[in-house]
């Protein structure tokens, strides 16, 4: 257990309203906590170094250690209403994804009396204490099964099977057994029946794959009578695709709650291929798809409350905890007052981004990144050492599929001050959060008065959250977003706005909100960009919504039509430089390079060792970059290990553009006005802030930069 963890229940909030932290501290002695701002996260000696102001707070002060444990795996629960179950057949369809593995319920009476589980000798039924019985074959993996379980209490006789569905095989999977249990162990009180797991406290024996139409009868019947039986339950988990209600479509409506947020809109034993879209078909996407190691909400239980003041300063906050050697700064965003402004610039967080990549296990991380760590007196702790809290979207689950959906409700290690995710050689490594404070460490620097919002404030509300703002700057990796946040930055450019984009691979993939839990967001693998996994074919409909998800440029809104941009490139953590441009010579720009007669821009900084680096973005006229755009300057060589994106390929030589693999792997940093008075400078890298402070913040992408705000902001 990590000595000192926390969470909070939201990421952004305005004066007036209140922010819950949830802390678990494993020690016997106190924590202590107080309020700072932070400025910088970078904890690279070679920078700037962590900057933090203590703020202060009446939360401030000592609290007593408690430890809190985070609790993965996702089921159905469903109160019967105090029914008493004593002979029962329990029946579903599964696709198991960890066949191999003990112990998974798949539907568990009330306290375990009576359960249909799987393991590695396929079905099986358990009474209770006094019975266990298996098919005795194992079930393939990712294979559609109808399976049962039945007990009759008046003569003690057990039965369980399995049948395989669709196209028939040479395999051996298919059978029953029955057999006798002595005692009664049929009575689970008043606790709930489980769908997807054993139970326990807390609950175990997670089923790993998709369960569809189960269901429950209070008779112990074979499979044929099952069909022309009248069950207690059977829930239909095609209905309310986008809730954590599951439906009984039975006369006693003992309709149930989803736990921990198991992936819905999943393919059915009976989808053919041939309508893709769940909201046209969902009779054919009635399977929830269930893991061990989901991960909604930790659902801890509040230490300490912040209810920020009139008056705070809007920026990056964070609670700082410390006990004995231990710390912890659990970050938060305090915007201004809604319906107003105290600055011109508005800095737009992207905390669907940051909460996409919560807690990304990467596969370079070893003995060197926790050397660092200690030397830097950095964040202490990874996801591949610390995988309790569940894993990013770049992830995968236990049994080989795609994670989809992430939660702020649990600890993410990457919003972190002073977390760096890669151990840069030449550079600090940093990501996402900390990543994005090398900006507002050098609006600090600069004295340029900025507010913040995040892109949860902006789906919400809309063009007009950014309306009072003279410019609004994004970080370095905008990368995910809803349709909403896109309308308002496009409605915000185009009735006179100045937006500046100083990141990569930016707008990218399309995400979706849940309707019912603030803070948990989808996204769906689609068939194409660059993909940490695949979805399965039919599975590209985000459930939370209905829509398509996938890269928005499948959407038909390419980064282009907004940003003049879109990814191109990618590759390690290493960045170079770009090359003046003529562009940056004409007189509709030559004030952006205003004191820079440099042709080299940016080779240097703490981001890969340059300013053009790691993902890279270009224009292309024919995805929507604006004619009037004006390429001010492009990178130049990139290392051999940057890839273009799969979107590009047409084949292993050729190009949808028609360009080379190396005219294409670049940054083009560039600038265009808009028909409403607005404006546009974007830099096509996602290294570029990384830049800013090189030689005490004096620097060609420092003035650059500079430029651009002062006009936009003048």
């Amino acid at each position: 257990m990590i000595p000192l963890i926390g969470y909070a229940d939201r990421l952004s909030l305005r004066p007036g309203e209140t922010i819950n932290f949830k802390v678990s501290c494993s020690g016997p002695d106190p924590y202590e906590a107080r309020l700072v701002r932070v400025i910088c996260g970078d904890p690279n000696p070679d920078g700037p170094g962590i900057k933090e102001e203590e703020i202060a707070a009446d939360f401030a002060g000592s609290y007593p250690a408690r430890p809190q444990a985070a609790v993965q795996g996702s089921y159905a629960t469903v109160d019967l209403g105090g029914r008493s179950v004593d002979s029962f057949t329990l029946a579903a369809t599964i696709w198991p994804t960890r066949p191999d593995k003990a112990d998974q319920g798949v539907i568990s009476l009330p306290g375990a009396s009576g359960t249909l589980a799987i393991g590695p000798r396929g079905a099986e039924v358990r009474v209770g204490d006094a019975a266990s019985l298996s098919v005795g074959k194992a079930l393939r993996e990712r294979a559609w099964y109808r399976i049962w379980a039945s007990y009759d209490s008046s003569t003690g006789a057990i039965a369980v099977g399995q049948e395989p569905l669709g196209p028939p095989t040479l395999a051996d999977d298919a059978g029953s057994q029955t057999g006798s249990a002595t005692g009664n162990g049929t009575h689970g009180g008043n606790a709930p029946l489980l769908i997807g797991a054993i139970g326990g406290t807390p609950v175990g024996g997670h089923f790993n794959g998709k369960i569809e139409a189960p269901a429950l009868y209070d008779a112990a019947l074979s499979p044929d009578a099952q069909a022309g039986a009248t069950p207690v339950a059977a829930w239909n988990f095609s209905k309310e695709m986008s809730s954590f209600r599951i439906s009984d479509i039975g006369a006693n409506g003992l309709h149930g709650t989803l736990v921990n947020a198991p992936a819905r809109a999943m393919t059915g034993s009976n989808w053919t291929g041939e309508e893709r879209n769940w909201t046209h078909a969902p009779e054919t996407y009635g399977a929830i798809h269930f893991h061990e190691d989901d991960v909604a909400d930790c659902n801890w239980e509040t230490d300490f409350s912040f209810t920020v003041p009139d008056g705070l300063r809007s920026g990056a906050y964070a609670a700082r905890l410390t006990c004995g050697d231990h710390w912890e700064a659990i970050p938060f965003f305090v915007c201004p007052p809604r319906g107003t402004q105290t600055a011109d610039l508005c800095v737009l967080i992207s905390t669907f981004t940051y909460t996409i990549y919560g807690n990304q296990a990467r596969v370079d991380f070893g003995d060197d990144w926790k050397q660092r760590a200690a030397d830097w007196g950095a964040f202490p702790w990874n996801p591949m050492e610390h995988r309790e809290f569940g894993l990013s979207t770049y992830n995968h689950h236990t049994d080989g599929s795609g994670i989809c959906h992430a939660s702020w409700h649990r600890p993410m290690f990457n919003v972190r001050p002073g977390y760096f995710p890669i151990t840069d050689k030449r550079g600090s490594g940093l990501r996402h959060m900390p990543a994005d404070t090398h900006l507002t460490d050098w609006l600090e620097e600069k004295g340029i008065a900025y507010d913040v919002v995040t892109d949860w404030e902006l789906h919400h509300e809309g063009a007009n959250l950014l309306k009072p703002y003279k410019a609004v700057v994004t970080g370095s990796h905008p990368e995910y977003h809803t349709a909403e946040t896109l309308d308002a930055l496009t409605g915000f450019r185009d009735s006179g706005g100045h937006f500046a984009y100083l990141g990569g691979n930016g707008f990218y993939w399309r995400v979706a909100l849940h309707p019912e839990l603030d803070g948990l967001i989808e996204v769906r693998r689609a068939e194409d960009g660059i993909r940490a996994w695949a979805a399965e074919p039919g599975e590209y409909y985000q459930a939370f919504d209905g829509q398509y998800g996938g890269i928005w440029r499948r959407n038909n809104r390419p980064p282009q039509m907004l940003a003049g941009v879109g990814f191109s490139a990618q590759g390690l953590f290493e960045g170079t430089y770009y090359k003046r441009a003529p562009g940056a010579d004409d007189p509709r720009t030559s004030w952006i390079f205003e004191g820079v007669p440099d042709k080299i821009i940016g080779d240097f900084g703490l981001s890969g060792g340059g300013a053009a680096g790691f993902e890279l973005d270009r224009a292309d006229r024919s995805l929507g970059t604006p004619e009037n755009a004006v390429v001010l300057a492009v990178s130049e060589n990139p290392p051999n290990h940057f890839v273009l994106v799969p979107e590009e390929w047409l084949t292993h030589v050729t190009t949808i553009p028609g360009g080379t693999h190396d005219e294409l792997t670049r940054a083009d940093m560039l600038y265009f006005d808009c028909p409403g008075g607005g404006s546009v400078f974007s830099t096509g890298s996602i290294t570029f802030c990384g830049s800013l402070s090189h030689d005490n913040y004096d620097n060609n992408v420092s003035r650059i930069l500079e430029n651009v705000l002062n006009r936009f902001l003048s």
